[in-house]
């Protein structure tokens, strides 16, 4: 039982779209960006690559890719904590971001040691590298020549200019590190991803960082079960065990893990049973009960993503449910009882239960990129909040007669403000409410029919079906949408 040297664990942080994927991709020469919806990474990617150090021997990293957005605090946090060194990305086009500083944080707190790489070069808008090399200094990021010893390279990983040169400081600051790890000592491994795959059942994505996982062993993360059935590289190739610093994908688990977790070796054969609290790690619940909240039944390809969401939605969301998998028939039928939509991530909608979706007037809205599903709740919301926050108030007329003429209900209406015309969309509103949304079938002053009606003008109207319950004091509102 003897400690080896084994590869450093190397995490690439920074700001969203500042080219961390992009990096690892001109490393491995593989475009991974491809695998991300919009070329954003949205999940913690894990990979190994060879190099050739400095007196010519092939020696082996692993890399850990962590997406941007602010939304996955948590992810990227999880990417510190295992690493044994840190890349901070920083694009020369822009410089320090709010999530550069944030994953600055994260590094800072697990204490591990950085270098910068100064990304995108190559760009026609890049900064002076004097400039940039100040803007980190005003950040705290003192690198070598500007107040400190963080290693600083410029690259481009749109060309690959600088990745040896980095690459080469990496494996510096790894042999000052002096990693070592025991595969035949006792197991540490992390869970830095999970999911519930439709065929195979829960999958974890597994970083080993002692000792070795071999196929048929008993593991446990938590309070999650395994017996080890099969082990998949990064490449999806099946391999019977994974040494130091190998991120491997594992099958087996009695349930999803939750990610973060550390795994050890079991002697059990089962689960241990969880408190009601946490019976189903896949599943996370946020309930917030507001009045003019959202009804939501979030489900997500991955639980890390899952949490990303989660952690980022409005307090006027209220979760109905949460989990990872494809969305059900038994989702379509608590989401008509609970009149919820439901919003998917990064998964597919199975045909039978589109269909019972339709049936049961059931609303599913599915989403590939983070900032598009955040940026249309929190619109949902304002209108929720705020029902004419994207329209322009065209007119308003107060109902102030009531009166039926061959069975159609008309309104007898004076215009208080703006102009009404047969044309515009309506907002039926009593007090502070707006009871629905209609459109004007008949418009008529006197006996006369006419097109629209101004202020001051009295002028009886026939409304849509949805409509016509109105009362003697409500407010007849025309508008149009802004996106008209």
């Amino acid at each position: 039982m003897k400690n080896e040297t084994r590869p450093p664990i190397v995490a690439i942080l920074g700001h969203v779209d500042h080219g961390k994927t992009t990096l690892i991709s001109k490393i491995k020469q593989v475009d991974l960006t491809k695998k991300e919806f919009g070329g954003i990474s949205q999940h913690i990617g894990a990979y190994q690559i060879k190099v050739k150090s400095p007196d010519k021997k092939v020696k082996t990293i692993t890399l850990i890719d962590t997406p941007g957005h602010v939304a996955f605090s948590k992810m990227r946090s999880r990417g510190a904590k295992v690493a044994d060194l840190a890349i901070l990305v920083v694009a020369a086009d822009e410089g320090v971001k709010p999530q550069t500083l944030e994953s600055l944080k994260h590094i800072k707190t697990t204490k591990i040691p950085y270098l910068v790489a100064i990304n995108k070069i190559d760009l026609p808008t890049a900064k002076k590298l004097d400039w940039l090399k100040g803007n980190l200094a005003e950040n705290k990021i003192f690198v070598e020549g500007y107040g400190g010893d963080v290693l600083a390279v410029s690259v481009s990983a749109k060309t690959g200019k600088g990745v040896d040169q980095l690459l080469e400081m990496v494996l510096l600051l790894a042999e000052m590190a002096e990693l070592k790890a025991n595969p035949q000592g006792k197991l540490e491994a992390v869970v830095i991803e999970s999911r519930l795959d439709k065929s195979r059942g829960p999958l974890a994505t597994v970083l080993i960082r002692d000792g070795t996982l071999k196929v048929g062993e008993k593991i446990v993360a938590e309070e999650t079960y395994a017996k080890v059935k099969a082990i998949f590289d990064e490449n999806g190739k099946k391999v019977n065990q994974a040494g130091p610093a190998q991120p491997v994908e594992v099958l087996g688990f009695d349930q999803v893990p939750p990610v973060g977790t550390k795994i050890v070796k079991s002697t059990v054969e089962k689960s241990v049973p969880l408190l009601e609290s946490k019976k189903e790690v896949s599943e996370i619940k946020k309930v917030v009960d507001k009045e003019k909240g959202l009804n939501i039944i979030l489900k997500a390809d991955v639980l890390g993503t899952l949490e990303a969401i989660l952690s980022s939605l409005p307090e006027e969301v209220k979760i109905i449910l949460s989990k990872v998998g494809e969305i059900s028939e038994s989702d379509i039928l608590l989401a008509s009882s609970t009149k919820a939509e439901i919003i998917g991530f990064n998964i597919k909608t199975p045909g039978c239960v589109k269909k019972l979706a339709e049936t049961e007037k059931v609303e599913i809205k599915t989403y590939q990129v983070i900032y598009d599903l955040l940026d249309e709740i929190e619109k949902r919301i304002l209108k929720k909040l705020e029902p004419t926050i994207d329209e322009e108030i065209l007119g308003e007329a107060k109902i102030i007669a009531e009166f039926e003429i061959k069975g159609q209900r008309i309104a007898g209406c004076r215009v208080k403000k703006g102009q009404i015309s047969k044309k515009d969309k309506v907002h039926l509103k009593r007090g502070k409410k707006i009871l629905g949304d209609g459109w004007i079938k008949s418009l008529k002053i006197g006996k006369e029919v006419v097109e629209k009606v101004k202020v001051k003008d009295e002028f009886g109207v026939i409304l849509s079906d949805n409509l016509v319950d109105f009362v003697v004091g409500d407010v007849l509102i025309s508008y149009r949408s802004a996106a008209e």
